[in-house]
């Protein structure tokens, strides 16, 4: 019977912190644009509103509703999502 050869694999432990880990001049900030973003995409589904009522909420346009929807908040200060 034929063994398999097994594969070491490698790892590096993370930081907590994947925007540091891959090198972003200002993780930090990244990482709470991240976690803001997320929280008001949990207000949206949980209030069942339609992008279009969400950025009228917001004070922004539909697009980039769609954008924070989809977790591209680079458009985005830190001040004007919290503000969100």
């Amino acid at each position: 019977m034929a063994t398999k050869k097994q594969r070491r694999i490698t790892f590096e432990k993370g930081s907590g912190n994947v925007f540091a880990d891959i090198g972003f001049a200002y993780p930090e900030r990244e990482q709470l644009k991240a976690h803001v973003t997320l929280q008001i995409y949990r207000i949206i589904k949980s209030r069942d509103l339609t992008q279009a009522e969400a950025g009228a909420s917001l004070g922004v346009k539909q697009p980039r509703v769609s954008a924070l929807m989809r977790n591209r908040s680079g458009n985005f200060s830190v001040k004007r999502l919290i503000v969100c």
